[in-house]
């Protein structure tokens, strides 16, 4: 667990993000992060974004089921 502190800027609150949590995001100054919300109210913080996540997921599915198919076009 990192812990980092909420601090307020102009109108905002803002969270500070540690070196250790950007190396783990694989992220850096300037990189758009996105939060997506849990079932159970939990916020998680990811440098990819789940939609495209979720189609290339879904591409992978078919085109593993029409494998024969693509490479006969290929």
């Amino acid at each position: 667990m990192i812990e980092t502190k909420i601090r307020k800027v102009g109108n905002s609150a803002v969270m500070t993000l540690t070196t250790e949590m950007l190396t783990i995001l694989d992220a850096k100054e300037g990189d758009t992060l996105f939060v997506v919300r849990g079932d159970d109210g939990s916020l998680k913080v990811t440098p990819h974004d789940p939609a495209i996540a979720a189609a290339l997921a879904a591409a992978e599915i078919v085109m593993d089921e029409n494998r024969d198919l693509l490479q006969a076009l290929a």
